[in-house]
């Protein structure tokens, strides 16, 4: 595997594909070939639908986790060992649309006031307050907060993209205090261990399990769903869905348009047929 994994961080980088996407796809390319016991260059497709029926019943990954692997093992042999054929055999897995579990406004606001660091409370609220993904908000550094504008930047986000979002008075305040109170070290404005790189999404995530914990919140709590509630409640808010969009990150109108399904202002002002039925606005119906 050392030679085709050389080869295929090169391909990787050339294309620009995002480091955790490289990781991703590198650790699924040394398992099928861990797997196989063979080296990846001289494998069938049978022994690939056999690496991924493993996956599926014995590990018993989800589809997402699944797709990911697919997408990797489709890059190792389209691209790296230039067999297209081979990769056009390894077929894609079905995933089912789920919606996102959102929090109502107060329980966002019990949420943050039950995270007790004051890096990773000030962290969930940009996350919060802007939409930002949890890598995206890891990577922040001091200069990308803009005071005078107001604004955020996001450097290279998904699709290797900048943007600007706006940040609002309150967040503003809230990274005022936490650099007043916690001084971090350069270079990342949320350090983490050692300071030299930025706090990991692990950490984020465990934060926020244990607050969702003592504030006794029953749904699903990961730093996404942070994410989740601020595209959700822009949208109750009357915010347009391609405002949205744009300070999403969203590269196609077609992945913010899920936030319509449960956004409860537009849920709850649909009227059934039922209800006008018998009535003079139900004259419409024939």
């Amino acid at each position: 595997m050392g030679r085709i994994r050389d080869r295929m961080l090169e391909d990787m980088r050339l294309r620009g594909l995002a480091p955790i996407t490289q990781t991703s796809y590198l650790r699924y390319a040394h398992q099928l070939a861990e797997f196989s016991q063979r080296s990846p260059a001289v494998l069938g497709e049978q022994e690939v639908r056999a690496f991924l029926l493993h996956m599926m019943r014995e590990r018993r990954v989800s589809a997402s986790t699944q797709a990911v692997c697919v997408a990797g093992l489709r890059f190792l042999f389209g691209v790296t060992l230039r067999r297209g054929e081979m990769a056009a055999l390894i077929p894609y897995p079905k995933i089912a649309f789920r919606l996102p579990d959102v929090l109502s406004g107060k329980e966002v606001a019990r949420l943050l006031e039950c995270i007790r660091s004051p890096k990773h409370r000030t962290l969930c609220c940009v996350m919060y307050a802007t939409g930002l993904r949890v890598s995206e908000a890891c990577r922040l550094v001091p200069g990308d907060v803009d005071s005078a504008r107001g604004l955020l930047r996001v450097r290279q986000g998904k699709g290797s993209r900048d943007r600007d979002v706006p940040m609002g008075s309150r967040l503003l305040e809230t990274l005022r205090e936490y650099w007043r109170i916690a001084r971090p070290a350069r270079p990342f404005l949320f350090p983490g261990e050692p300071p030299c790189k930025p706090i990991s999404r692990v950490a984020v995530h465990k934060a926020l399990r244990q607050a969702a914990g003592i504030a006794r919140i029953r749904k699903r709590v990961s730093p996404h769903t942070l994410r989740h509630c601020f595209a959700t409640h822009m949208l109750e808010m009357g915010v347009d869905l391609r405002v949205i969009q744009v300070l999403l990150g969203h590269r196609s109108i077609e992945s913010t348009m899920r936030y319509l399904h449960v956004a409860r202002e537009h849920l709850t002002t649909i009227k059934s047929p039922f209800d006008v039925l018998g009535t003079a606005e139900g004259e419409v119906l024939r």
